[in-house]
């Protein structure tokens, strides 16, 4: 379909109207790109490129730069297949681009390469957010190594904008090949249910390498990467679901990393008293009982609102952003609904990242602490739990953000000292009485400090499991408890669950101005761990 313009130069006879009948064409071609774009996306189940802008930014705020680069006004499409602007989300600035899968199956090739490249340098320059809306078939193929090297180049650019500012990918259709590797550079990727995929590379090449039959879902699917890689950070039932998810995080999250993280008008209200109240009773005394952390957190945080990160993925520990008294904060908690909250080689890595993520930031962290020791077995240690566990102690120890860790139930062994410890540098410590802080359990304490004497009692047929509880009694009361900490200085104080979220905001009052200087232009920058 050819498309005939009127002239590009106005008539000396009537200039105004030649001017105004181009553009009014223009906008003519452009809504009838988007009927095209809307017939190819909706049937789908997708939104168009500008439907998803449309959504994601505030009303009328957002602004594209260079509309018509790598198209054809007078052919069938009039810009290249990715659109560029920044706009503003909740009144503050960001840049975003969204690929164009309507057109050349939204494929990257110079002129995309190029408007994407010119967006980061703009972001940069400004320091905003970028947001990227990802729907494409890869790399242009026509293009060959052209495409290639703008891709080298945009993963470039994204490293050297890690840290700097935020950085969100959405993946609202396909992203493959080399192309996956853009999303898996930035903070934080958002996937949807149904029509994303995520994959290096697709099923025909996997049968025709391996000879294995597999489906895009069990291969690239929005579910495994959120369940089982963790390659995703939020699975969203939707592409709206999506698209305020994006909004919601960023909220919680400053500009760039010169400036704090926003703050928020705060009134109180009753139900933080009574939310608080209930802690008491939420969290069993028992050590080996399960209870859900993220409840406790609801009522903790402000409103009870808790943004969580990678929910389905690691689930033994738990991240997240939420509010104290208008003040972010990213949390960091164990799970004993999950694995008894151990740690292990992935949850290892999940809390790493998110921790280093918060101190590139300023975003103060709160550690909430309830955790046996790190999972045992030869499956853990062959994963490398010796390797992946040491980022946790790096991310912890390098953080200069205020830092609040409270140990609510039990801390054992190593997983105590990288769970925000004070000897990592944490700035405040409390626990609740009856915490259990030791080497490690009671139990398995009394059975290698004591197994001669048990092993002798039961040769002489004494009872050996009365023997065994006075032993643990007395371990429990000698060792297994806060106290010594205290008088080490490992815990600033002994709190009642109901005065946890009063002592949270007391001690982050308290850091408001600690001294986060750091070199050069950026804390760090917050690569894949």
């Amino acid at each position: 379909m050819t498309l005939t313009l009127p002239p590009r130069t106005p008539s000396a006879a009537d200039p105004d109207s030649s001017r105004e009948d181009y553009v009014n064409h223009l906008d003519e071609l452009a809504q009838q790109a988007e009927a095209r774009a809307a017939a190819r996306q909706h049937p789908a189940g997708k939104l168009t490129a500008r439907e998803r802008l449309s959504q994601l930014l505030d009303p009328m705020s957002f602004q594209e730069i260079g509309q018509f680069a790598g198209g054809n006004v007078g052919k069938d499409f009039l810009g290249a297949a990715v659109i560029t602007g920044h706009g503003t989300i909740n009144g503050r600035r960001v840049a975003v681009y969204a690929q164009d899968f309507s057109v050349r199956g939204g494929t990257l090739g110079r002129a995309e390469g190029d408007k994407i490249l010119h967006l980061l340098d703009v972001a940069l320059e400004m320091k905003i957010p970028i947001i990227a809306l990802l729907d494409s078939g890869g790399a242009r193929i026509q293009d060959g190594v052209v495409a290639l090297t703008q891709y080298g180049r945009i993963f470039r650019k994204t490293c050297q904008a890690s840290g700097v500012v935020p950085q969100l990918s959405l993946i609202l259709g396909p992203c493959a090949g080399g192309a996956v590797y853009s999303p898996a550079l930035t903070d934080f990727i958002i996937m949807t249910r149904d029509n994303s995929h995520m994959f290096v590379t697709g099923p025909d090449v996997v049968k025709a390498v391996t000879g294995e039959v597999v489906s895009f879902e069990d291969l690239g699917g929005a579910e495994l990467h959120n369940f089982q890689s963790g390659v995703a950070h939020y699975l969203a039932d939707s592409e709206a679901d999506a698209l305020e998810y994006a909004r919601a995080l960023l909220s919680y999250l400053p500009s760039n990393c010169e400036e704090r993280p926003p703050s928020y008008a705060y009134e109180p209200v009753a139900q933080e008293l009574v939310n608080s109240a209930a802690l008491d009773s939420l969290v069993p005394a028992s050590s080996r009982q399960p209870y859900d952390m993220v409840e406790v957190i609801r009522h903790l945080v402000d409103h009870g609102e808790f943004v969580e990160v990678q929910e389905m993925f690691a689930r033994n520990i738990v991240v997240g952003f939420a509010c104290l008294e208008g003040t972010p904060v990213g949390i960091v908690a164990n799970q004993p609904m999950f694995d008894a909250g151990t740690l292990d080689v992935d949850a290892s890595e999940k809390a790493s990242r998110f921790v280093r993520f918060c101190d590139a930031f300023g975003i103060p962290i709160i550690t909430l602490v309830d955790v046996p020791g790190y999972r045992p077995g030869t499956e853990q240690e062959q994963a490398g739990i010796i390797r992946r566990g040491a980022k946790m102690i790096f991310a912890y120890a390098n953080a200069q953000v205020p830092m609040v860790t409270v140990v609510l139930r039990k801390a054992y062994g190593g997983a105590y000292i990288v769970m925000g410890s004070k000897s990592l540098g944490a700035d405040m410590n409390f626990a609740w009485p009856g915490a259990e802080v030791a080497v490690m359990g009671a139990d398995g304490a009394v059975s290698i400090m004591h197994r001669r004497e048990l092993k002798a009692a039961e040769e002489a047929g004494e009872d050996v499991e009365a023997l065994r509880a006075q032993l643990v009694q007395r371990y429990t009361e000698e060792s297994v408890n806060p106290n010594l900490c205290v008088s080490e200085g490992e815990f600033d104080a002994i709190i009642t669950p109901s005065q946890t979220r009063q002592a949270l905001i007391d001690s982050l009052a308290l850091l408001t101005t600690k001294d986060l200087q750091y070199d050069g232009k950026k804390r760090h920058d917050n690569g894949p761990l």
